[in-house]
């Protein structure tokens, strides 16, 4: 089963979300990449020919940015149009919108002219907060040696996926650096994320040594430019995080 196909059956967005688990439609999947190719997702595209890029290169997700401190920021016609494209050319391929402590209006208001399949949280988002919206989501956790993830786990049980990425207390929306791997938690059986300092030279061996559902990049495949994607780059990206 290709992950981008993991979530059965999404309620359009207009739907009534009373008593809704966010897990209640999705199959049951064997949470590591050891037996599956990894889900791979390019963040902060910002522009038509990186999306056709991504899907051309096989991605599994694009990550479109709402957080207005970000380089990588969308204003919502721009993303609006940019989803619809993804749409188009594959409708499997997930389009998911990242937000940082955002107001509920403002995520509502993004969601409602935004064909998203699924949101990512960076902030200090509640469980409750994360699950108003009725759509399947990400929540991001900064590592570190002092990280509490069984805790963080339990709380967000109702997540789709869980992203680790490297602490910082200042940044959010992604530091571009890596953690120290040895403080994955590999006793989870959520689905988890990789993020933080990957490019195609590491990728590989993350996957090999770490085993996880998912990896997520954006600075690591740019040209240079916060937002402007290097073809060469997503390409080997996501061939090396596949095929090694």
């Amino acid at each position: 089963m290709a992950p981008a196909t993991l979530w059965q059956g999404r309620k359009s967005i207009d739907s009534a979300y009373i008593g809704y688990h966010p897990f209640d439609e999705v199959q049951q999947v064997n949470m590591s990449a050891s037996s599956q190719q990894p889900w791979c997702k390019i963040c902060g595209v910002t522009n038509s020919e990186d999306v056709s890029a991504v899907v051309a290169a096989g991605g599994d997700a694009l990550g479109f940015n709402f957080y207005p401190n970000s380089a990588r920021y969308l204003e919502t016609e721009v993303a609006a149009e940019l989803c619809r494209e993804v749409k188009n050319a594959a409708p499997t391929v997930e389009r998911i919108g990242l937000f940082v402590d955002a107001a509920e209006d403002q995520v509502r208001q993004i969601t409602g002219a935004v064909d998203l399949t699924m949101l990512q949280f960076h902030g200090d988002e509640t469980p409750e907060y994360c699950e108003q919206f009725g759509l399947p989501y990400i929540k991001v956790i900064g590592v570190n040696g002092d990280t509490d993830f069984e805790t963080f786990e339990d709380r967000f049980a109702g997540a789709w996926a869980l992203l680790l990425d490297t602490h910082d207390p200042l940044l959010k929306g992604g530091t571009g650096r890596r953690f120290d791997w040895n403080l994955w938690p590999r006793s989870s059986t959520s689905r988890l994320i990789l993020a933080g300092g990957l490019d195609s030279k590491n990728v590989a061996d993350a996957v090999h040594l770490i085993q996880p559902f998912g990896v997520d990049v954006a600075g690591g495949v740019e040209s240079g430019t916060k937002g402007v994607k290097d073809h060469g780059k997503v390409r080997t990206f996501i061939e090396a995080a596949k095929h090694g």
